[in-house]
């Protein structure tokens, strides 16, 4: 998946909207005001790896620590609480396993909303 696919994949996803609160480089995905996942738009200024196409993800602990051993295009996410978020390198991965990821952070952020939210969305 390309940058553009991701994007538009995530905005299909029922009452996500996008913003950018921490400015141009990054494009913050969220379900009810809550953030699920923060993709990268690189910047120059930044560390190398900030240049490399990847999106953080907000997913258990437990899974995260599962994925990151699994897969090293999964690690613990550069500018996030590394307990609760990776940085998905999505470019070397299997698309539709990069779509189920977008899907389980979503679902992940749902399950937390307020019950009167949630039955929005499930």
């Amino acid at each position: 998946m390309d940058i553009e696919q991701i994007r538009e994949y995530t905005l299909s996803i029922p009452g996500v909207t996008e913003d950018q609160p921490f400015g141009d480089d990054l494009i913050t995905f969220r379900i009810e005001g809550k953030i699920f996942m923060c993709l990268s738009l690189g910047s120059e200024d930044l560390d190398p790896r900030d240049m490399q196409p990847r999106f953080a993800i907000k997913l258990s602990p437990d899974r995260n620590e599962e994925l990151r051993e699994h897969s090293a295009a999964i690690v613990p996410a550069w500018h996030w609480n590394k307990k609760h978020w990776s940085d998905v390198f999505y470019t070397v991965l299997d698309d539709n396993f990069v779509k189920a990821l977008i899907t389980e952070s979503y679902s992940l952020v749902v399950s937390k909303l307020p019950k009167t939210k949630r039955e929005k969305y499930q």
